[in-house]
């Protein structure tokens, strides 16, 4: 059975899965299809290890926004599949080459197809960190040819295919990396009373973070603190003279975000004084919420419940972090998840989305934009 275009597209991609502003490979592949369509209505920028690519309209009175993140995880692929990643311990666990395949067909309708306005595609870097969003939104660009609408979307393994699931308001909760490094006093481990371990710290301040959740955020608000990694000592028989915890903080509302780093900060600074060590707390990257556009974020729903193809469903607001809240946050817009139908969720080594909600998601998207770009 010969493949839709754009499912191979997806497969080429999957192979060559790379981290934040090092998608070198990825962005001369997606250069290679772009500069091979017909040239006369398309404007071409790079910027960093990301691509901008305006389609210019009929009779253009505003720029519609599409974006498809680009980046990969550093993890070990687990699918079996026949067209796996080739760059060992890397994969595209989280559907960006689903994103960008879909953005590929969308242009490619466009370009065939011009609408009255212009369509701006961009290509966005380092979604999974250390964050492409925010620095793309300050490019000369991105300042040149700012949408006056954005949209995008985002695969959910949990729905079926040919399932939309969005709402309007909060969609994604605020998140931020939390790196929090101990430094005590390390020996043998038959004289612990000459030592300060930073193993047994480590181990009671993880306890103590997860009181922050519980005890000191309003149980009508929600929080998530997840200590995902604890390293720490050498050897089995020497004390941990050090200890670095790794987590994320989720919370979907700002204020909350600034009342848990504020108890973070406080149960660490006790734990100096009560364990007599040393602490470093860095919040590494953090993204704004993505809050979707009442207006637009009503019409196409309304839009999409007219649709034969794809059923609406109208979902929660759920913990994850996307940077193209920044984007929202400057531009009125919105993201949708669209249905994929995987047993394995994102970010995992099995993660296989359904490759038929490809074309079902160009389609209409589309459909969406032309009836958006059309004067009346």
């Amino acid at each position: 059975m010969e493949l839709s275009p754009f499912v191979a597209i997806r497969r080429d991609l999957h192979q060559i899965p790379e981290i934040g502003f090092q998608e070198y490979k990825t962005q001369q592949y997606l250069l290679q299809y772009i500069m091979n369509l017909p040239s006369e209505r398309i404007e071409v920028e790079t910027w960093r290890t990301g691509i901008f690519v305006k389609i210019k309209g009929e009779n253009p009175s505003k720029i519609i926004g599409y974006r498809a993140d680009i980046d990969g995880l550093p993890i070990k692929e687990e699918t079996g599949l026949s067209f796996a990643s080739r760059h060992e311990d890397y994969m595209h666990a989280c559907g960006h080459d689903f994103h960008m395949s879909i953005g590929l067909g969308i242009l490619t309708h466009f370009v065939e197809n011009p609408i009255d306005d212009d369509v701006l595609f961009i290509f966005q870097p380092a979604e999974e960190g250390p964050g492409g969003a925010e620095p793309m939104l300050e490019s000369e660009t991105m300042k040149k040819w700012k949408p006056d609408m954005i949209l995008a979307l985002h695969v959910a393994p949990e729905y079926p295919v040919g399932t939309i699931a969005v709402k309007e308001g909060l969609l994604f909760a605020n998140t931020s990396e939390l790196f929090i490094d101990l430094k005590g006093k390390g020996g043998h481990a038959a004289y612990p009373h000459q030592t300060n371990d930073m193993v047994i710290t480590a181990c009671s301040l993880v306890g103590q973070l997860q009181t922050i959740v519980s005890r000191n955020v309003n149980p009508l608000d929600s929080a998530v603190i997840t200590i995902g990694k604890i390293t720490g000592g050498t050897v089995q028989n020497i004390i941990a003279e050090t200890a670095r915890l790794e987590g994320t903080i989720r919370t979907l509302n700002p204020e909350a975000m600034v009342k848990v780093k504020s108890r973070i900060k406080a149960l660490v600074d006790g734990i100096q004084v009560g364990y007599g060590c040393k602490a470093e707390i860095d919040y590494g990257c953090m993204y704004h919420q993505v809050y979707n556009d009442e207006k637009l974020t009503s019409e196409f729903m309304d839009f999409t419940e007219q649709s034969t193809e794809v059923q609406l469903y109208r979902c929660t607001e759920a913990m994850t972090g996307e940077d193209f809240g920044y984007m929202l946050k400057e531009i009125p817009g919105f993201m949708f998840w669209l249905g994929v139908a995987s047993d394995y969720g994102l970010h995992h080594a099995k993660l296989t989305p359904d490759e038929e909600s490809i074309e079902l998601a160009i389609n209409h998207l589309t459909n969406y934009i032309t009836f958006k770009g059309k004067k009346a």
